[in-house]
This record gives C-alpha cells, sequence and structure tokens, in this order.
C-alpha cells in the first residue's frame, strides 16, 4: 500500500540531509498546474527547478517567459551547459531532453524519444536521481500517457522524494496515475497544497513561518 504519512516532515531524510533539488513534470494541462505551483514558491526558494512540460516540437516555446510572469522565481528556458542555481526553474526546451548533471550543469540531448516524447520526464528524472540521490524530489503533474513513472523509481531507489498531483485537480491523471501505480509515491496532494510542501520539505519550519 502507498506510503501516505500524515506529516510531510515524516519525508524527510533521518539524516538531516538538506534536498538539493526538484524536479517537475507535466504534460496536458500542464502550464495551469505549473503556473500554480511556482507561483507559490518564495523569492529565496533555496534550491534549483528543472521542469519538463510536454511542447509541440513544431513551435517555439513561450513556456518559461509565461510562468516567469507568474512567479516570484527565475524562469528561463535550459541552455546546454547551464549551470543550475538556487531560486530559478529551468524549463526543457522542445524536443531536446533535459538532463541534470552530478557537477551541477545542465545537458540537452536529441536522443531518440522515450514513451514517444521529447523531452523525457523519465530522463529527467533518473539523471537528477543519479545527481542528487536522496537529496532529489520529483514531482508529477497533470498529463496524459505514462512518462515518469520509471523516473519516479530511479528517484525512490536512491531515497529520493515523490509527489504527485492527486485525481481530483489533475486535468488528466495519466502521468500521475501511472505514478502512483509504481507504489514509490510518498505523497499524493491536491495541486494547492504541493508548492506548501516542497516549501516544507525544503525550508522546514524556517519556510512555513515566511
Amino acid at each position: 500500500m502507498m506510503p501516505q504519512p500524515s506529516s510531510l516532515g515524516e519525508a524527510a531524510p533521518s539524516s538531516g540531509a538538506a534536498f538539493g533539488i526538484v524536479a517537475l513534470a507535466a504534460s496536458a494541462g500542464g502550464l495551469t498546474a505549473l503556473s500554480r505551483v511556482l507561483s507559490e514558491l518564495p523569492v529565496g526558494f533555496p534550491v534549483p527547478i528543472v521542469v519538463v512540460q510536454h511542447l509541440d516540437p513544431r513551435h517555439r516555446s513561450l513556456m518559461a517567459e509565461i510562468l516567469e510572469r507568474r512567479t516570484h522565481l527565475r524562469v528561463q528556458q535550459a541552455e546546454d551547459g547551464d549551470i543550475i542555481a538556487a531560486g530559478t526553474a529551468y524549463v526543457a526546451p522542445p524536443d531536446r531532453h533535459l538532463l541534470v548533471n552530478r557537477d551541477g550543469t545542465l545537458s540537452l540531448s536529441h536522443t531518440e524519444l522515450v514513451h514517444f516524447v521529447r523531452p523525457s520526464a523519465d530522463l529527467l528524472f533518473e539523471s537528477v536521481a543519479a545527481s542528487y540521490e536522496d537529496r532529489a524530489i520529483a514531482v508529477v503533474l497533470t498529463g496524459t500517457g505514462s512518462d515518469g513513472a520509471t523516473g519516479v523509481q530511479a528517484i525512490k531507489k536512491m531515497r529520493g522524494t515523490v509527489i504527485a498531483q492527486d485525481e481530483e485537480t489533475a486535468e488528466f491523471f495519466g502521468m500521475p496515475g501511472a505514478a502512483i501505480q509504481t507504489g514509490c509515491v510518498d505523497f499524493v496532494l491536491r495541486i494547492e497544497e504541493i508548492a506548501p510542501a516542497l516549501i516544507t520539505l525544503v525550508m522546514g519550519e524556517k519556510g512555513k513561518s515566511e
């Protein structure tokens, strides 16, 4: 049975190690969900955020510009070689896989489609798991298909933390539902609960009081 602790504090590593990164993934309905989550994170959010949103590869994306207008964080489209910084969200460009490296840089790849999509949540989550291990948080938001389900298993194998949007508030429950079915999701939350959960996990009591 999937664990659903009553207190978010129970999900934090017992070693007290701080979380180092948050990875968000979404597909259909994702702009609204991502806007809701990112808009509620404070300007001093102390870790970088990486975002995969399935986009039409035939058109230039305005996703980063739209999200930046809706949040206190800096938001930019990821570029190959970027050095990730706290308080900044990096959005995968259309038709490129986004990977996080152990040295804190980003890589973009045009390798084959994964589950018929590029960028792939699975590849992002797997790279985050390898680079940050138990300091990683993965969040699966609204979307069709099953992208992200393999990736959350990689996150959990490295003792990271996984959050999925609940069925009631997800416009499309394919991606969150597939993640939940793996048994690797720690918290199933309403969309309005996800940002407060991230603040609690990453910033602790300090974040909740600000």
